[in-house]
């Protein structure tokens, strides 16, 4: 770390890759390249790009389903795990993040390939750990319906400190490989799980070794009550959608507020808001950029993707009337994805926007906060959201891929880098150092 990096706080950075860009028309960009969706190749090139830039991980997100609009937009990308495991390969220190469902998958099976991928990585392992949505990823595995939303986290719960209790049973010293007396490990220092509760039981112990990091990163998403809830227990890093600095502020005290509870102090949470930025030379040339892919969006595909949120048909209401609240269910109603249905809500309410205007506000960025500018503004931007307490960093979300890395890398990092918010180098070769979260012990059972 440089003399102006010292006593100063660091923004971390992650890079959440997803196929042709964040923007939902990023596929019909002149400068995409849909065809790579596929190849390994085009995204070894962008992991090794947020590697030169020094971001903390790269975020690769996961589904179970193809919806019938796949047709409007490229499929996301290759299956998580094994795309890191690749990536782990061809670089060498940056954080690689996969998404695991606790509703589709058993916490051995889990414990297994996050131990591995972190063997694998020499300690850059972290699990997006998600509860999924939807029926139709249901029946992608033999269920009718998917689970409540409050059983879903009931299940996370148990299932998270069931994995915690795999990671954690092979003891520092349980390795002796003393080849001339025979043995390999001390099997007095090998724990078994033991773990029943209500959704799931666990024996042990794991056969795997502990890996560098013992307990790979905890990520999480979901800002729901539930989600909170969650977060506060396990999360030692969460990604979070909000539109605006003052919606930020708010979720970061409420957070960061929660940890005291389960014995956990502010520093063991990192909060990283989803940042979609266009980067222009100019700040007409930047809003032109944001013009120019709302331009491409498709109305079929962001009215079907805004009814599937707001579990709402809208096919009968006119595009550029609101939105018919009285219609819609209460948030606790939600099965899917409560904190974004009511993300939406809120901004088509406070901004009035028409259903054609709330498509187009969140066809870039979900409900995560976009910004048009001159690499200056975006890092003052950045800037201003660390110093006030609204983010440990961002989960970057370029809306055009790869050209939006591209220019985010070679414009806005030095920027940050002189200013003295963001490193220069890294410090440390695992995740945890990265994110200063190695004097302290991941989340344990209680």
């Amino acid at each position: 770390m440089s003399a102006a990096e010292q006593g100063r706080r660091q923004l971390h950075l992650n890079l959440f890759m997803l196929s042709t860009g964040h923007h939902e028309a990023s596929w019909r960009h002149r400068d995409a390249s849909p065809q790579l969706a596929a190849d390994f190749r085009y995204y070894k090139r962008m992991a090794q790009l947020a590697e030169q830039a020094k971001m903390d991980s790269i975020f690769i997100a996961e589904k179970y389903r193809l919806n019938k609009m796949t047709k409007y937009r490229v499929i996301p990308q290759l299956e998580a795990f094994t795309m890191q495991a690749a990536l782990a390969a061809v670089t060498e220190k940056i954080g690689l993040t996969a998404t695991a469902s606790t509703t589709y998958n058993e916490p051995y099976h889990i414990a297994r390939k996050f131990a591995s991928l972190d063997h694998i990585s020499g300690g850059r392992a972290a699990w997006n750990i998600v509860t999924s949505t939807g029926d139709a990823t249901a029946r992608n595995f033999g269920k009718e319906r998917h689970l409540d939303h409050s059983l879903r986290y009931e299940r996370a719960h148990e299932f998270v400190e069931a994995a915690v209790r795999l990671w954690t049973g092979w003891a520092e010293d349980a390795l002796l490989i003393d080849q001339e007396a025979g043995l390999y490990a001390d099997m007095s220092r090998i724990k078994a799980a033991d773990y029943e509760g209500k959704h799931l039981s666990v024996a042990g112990p794991l056969n795997l070794p502990r890996s560098p990091q013992a307990v790979p990163v905890l990520v999480q998403a979901g800002s729901s009550e539930d989600g909170r809830s969650f977060a506060a227990r396990w999360a030692e890093l969460v990604f979070t959608a909000q539109p605006s600095i003052e919606s930020a502020i708010a979720f970061y005290a409420d957070l960061k507020g929660r940890l005291k509870a389960w014995g956990r102090n502010k520093e063991q949470l990192k909060i990283l808001p989803g940042l979609i930025p266009f980067i222009g030379d100019s700040e007409a040339e930047a809003k032109e950029k944001e013009r120019e892919l709302n331009e491409l969006s498709v109305s079929d595909y962001g009215l079907y993707n805004l009814s599937a949120l707001l579990q709402t048909d809208l096919s009968d209401c006119p595009l550029d009337g609101p939105l018919p609240y009285e219609r819609l269910p209460a948030p606790e109603q939600v099965q899917g994805q409560q904190a974004r249905f009511q993300l939406y809500v809120n901004l088509a309410r406070e901004e009035k926007l028409s259903i054609r205007e709330l498509i187009i506000r969140t066809a870039g960025g979900r409900g995560h906060f976009t910004v048009a500018g001159t690499p200056i503004q975006i890092a003052d931007t950045m800037q201003r959201w660390l110093e006030a307490g609204a983010a440990d960093g961002f989960n970057l979300m370029p809306p055009l891929l790869p050209s939006g890395l591209d220019d985010f890398v070679s414009k806005v990092v030095p920027e940050l880098q002189n200013r003295g918010i963001y490193r220069t180098e890294y410090s440390g070769n695992t995740l945890r150092e990265h994110l200063g979260l190695t004097g302290m012990s991941a989340p344990q059972p209680v």
